[in-house]
């Protein structure tokens, strides 16, 4: 058999074998726990308190409950897909969608320098939302609008995905405000808050330029050459059934007008609810749920239409649900065999009998494998800053620089890895296997972990505080 016609396993398959090895791994590492106290409701470890304890090997039935577990533990992001989901096909059925991607199709046509300028003006949008308030679940929606417009562009699907999420992804490594990892780790480090933020905006500007630089640089490929392009056979299927032209031309409607006015007052909406009133999931959910409704009203769709098209649009997405349950499941695994806390208590004994500027970057790169296993931002500062802050001092670098090496060792892969149900769920939408995502965004997360390492260089020579 040819390797070329050789299938790379799919994506549900490759999450089940993580369980399967996270579960083997639980036999081989030595259970472990550090004890915790709590700090404005978030669990902390509290340092130099970890000690080794019996394990908790997970057998054949762990293994095999690991899914509807991981389903439970995740239920509200998968509520919120399948809501966000159902909301978003009522707006594609009022054809407002349709009707301001064909006009942008249009204009990027006739024009070279929104040519240009497209990619890095969206990019730099997510890139600063993700930087300020954390964009992260919220950029599901956005994927199922950036992808029928890149292919009208005459992009392609991953190109509709990287624009908002690796845009999002980029300012939440490099945040210099968000509340939801920055604010933590700078609360448990005991540093003022938005601390250190001049430095901040400079690592947020380079980071989103290379992630820019690398989705342009791979947009101008598939245009010359439209078979370079990782999903080039699923986006022909999908032009066919999204029926786009590239030379289409569509007239807008008073109709289809309001109803963006709408999707753009949701947005805004959004904004001011995470940043001024701490919004999450649930709220958001209930957002898009009021936004699906009133614009189906507005989009003169009878009640039925409305309906047929939450249900349509949710069932959908069953299978993105049943990957973020199943991507939810390796970390229950982790937790109930009790091998985090041993692995974070490992690496961090190697990172003190370092150089300083090698210590920092010995940081990020644990954080880096720490996140594999808990790659949730906020879980993730309370688990681990309690251990760096004071490990920062030992050491010889600053607090400050602990909380960077945390932010780059979060924030670039969890555009990778297989565990983050957002990013799992992001791919399930787009209707993009993990291995092929992987395959693409492997070379960038390359540059991401080159430039993370030099960033952190800087703040160690010129003493940040």
């Amino acid at each position: 058999m040819k390797l070329s016609k050789i299938k790379a396993p799919n994506t549900y398959l490759i999450i089940f074998s993580l369980i399967i090895l996270i579960a083997s791994l639980t036999w081989i590492v030595p259970g472990g726990t550090f004890d915790k106290t709590v700090v404005d409701n978030r669990s902390q470890l509290i340092p130099g308190s970890f000690r080794y304890m019996d394990s908790q090997p997970q057998g054949f039935f762990d293994i095999l409950m690991a899914p509807i577990r991981g389903f439970v533990d995740a239920a509200l992001i998968i509520g919120f897909v399948l809501i966000v989901g159902g909301s978003f096909y009522i707006l594609q059925r009022t054809q407002a969608v349709d009707a301001v991607i064909k006009t942008i199709a249009h204009a990027h046509q006739s024009s070279r320098l929104i040519q240009r300028m497209l990619i890095p003006l969206f990019m730099f949008i997510f890139s600063f939302a993700g930087a300020v308030f954390g964009m992260s679940e919220e950029v599901i929606p956005f994927v199922l609008l950036f992808i029928p417009l890149a292919l009208a562009l005459g992009y392609d699907t991953v190109i509709g995905v990287a624009i908002p999420f690796v845009g999002a992804g980029a300012g939440f490594a490099a945040a210099f405000i968000n509340p939801f990892t920055l604010g933590i780790a700078q609360g448990i480090a005991e540093l003022p808050p938005l601390s250190g933020i001049e430095y901040r905006l400079i690592c947020w500007f380079i980071i989103t330029m290379i992630a820019i630089w690398f989705i342009q640089r791979y947009a101008k490929k598939i245009q010359l050459d439209p078979k370079a392009s990782f999903t080039y056979l699923e986006d022909q299927e999908k032009r066919k059934i999204l029926s786009i032209e590239k030379s289409a031309v569509y007239q807008m409607t008073k109709s289809h007008k309001y109803v963006l006015y709408i999707f753009l007052l949701a947005i805004l909406i959004l904004i001011i609810g995470v940043l001024e009133f701490q919004w999450y999931i649930e709220e958001i959910a209930g957002l898009f749920l009021m936004t699906g409704i009133v614009s189906g009203i507005v989009g003169k769709l009878k009640a039925s239409e409305i309906t047929d098209a939450f249900v349509k649009g949710a069932s959908d997405l069953i299978g993105t649900g049943l990957i973020i349950a199943l991507a939810r499941g390796i970390l229950i695994v982790s937790r109930d065999g009790q091998i985090i806390d041993t692995i974070l208590y490992s690496l961090s004994t190697v990172v003190g009998e370092l150089h300083p500027i090698l210590s920092a970057q010995s940081m990020f790169i644990m954080q880096t494998m720490i996140n594999f296993f808990v790659p949730s931002g906020s879980g993730q500062a309370a688990m681990t800053m309690p251990i760096m802050a004071p490990l920062a001092d030992l050491v010889g670098i600053s607090r400050q620089t602990a909380v960077l090496a945390f932010q780059f060792g979060d924030g670039f892969s969890n555009m990778i890895i297989p565990t983050s149900g957002v990013t799992m769920g992001v791919l399930a939408v787009a209707k993009v296997p993990w291995e092929k995502w992987a395959k693409w965004i492997l070379p960038l997360e390359v540059l991401f972990i080159v430039a993370g390492l030099l960033l952190l260089i800087p703040p160690y020579v010129l003493n940040w505080q």
